[in-house]
Formats: structure tokens, sequence, C-alpha cells
């Protein structure tokens, strides 16, 4: 099992994708963002947030350097293409071991 995970969140209100990472489920950690867990966070005007992709992570320091790499990305299309393809996610995961 998974011990951290890099979740991406999509709000239609927005038209907008969020990226973090978590111990937490990610069922769990997205319940917090539609609950206003964090009160004056970005994320506060995206409800409600779905979960839209799950990367399961063997350790922090990987889930923290895939979140950094998705980020730098800035492209809607390499998440959706990361959400399409397997292999994507596969190969990102194998990078940041």
């Amino acid at each position: 099992m998974a011990s951290h995970h890099v979740y991406i969140l999509f709000s239609e209100k927005l038209n907008r994708f969020y990226i973090g990472n978590t111990d937490l489920s990610p069922n769990e950690r997205l319940h917090q963002h539609n609950e206003k867990f964090n009160l004056n966070t970005f994320t506060t005007k995206g409800i409600p947030w779905q979960l839209f992709l799950v990367l399961d992570c063997s350790s922090r320091k990987q889930a923290q350097k895939v979140e950094a790499h998705i980020k730098k990305m800035k492209s809607k299309k390499y998440i959706q293409n990361l959400s399409q393809f397997s292999e994507m996610r596969e190969k990102l995961l194998v990078r940041f071991e």
C-alpha cells in the first residue's frame, strides 16, 4: 500500500486543476478541501472539487518530486494526458523513485 499520494483535483467552477500530496487517503483529503478545512486558501474558491487523478508513491520524497514536476509543467493538457495514458504515469513514478 502506498504511503503517500499525489492527488489532482478539478473544479468545474474555476475550470482549474489543483495538485497536492498527502499521506491521508485521497478521498479524505478531497473531503477536507470541500469542507473548507483550511480557510482562506485557494481551494475554498473552487468548491466543489472532484478527485481527477491519484498517483500512489512509495515515499514522501517521491510524492513531493512528482508534485513539483507536474506543477512545473503548467499544462492542463499534460494533466489530462497523465490521466489518459498509464504509461506516462508509470514513467513519471519511475523517474522520481
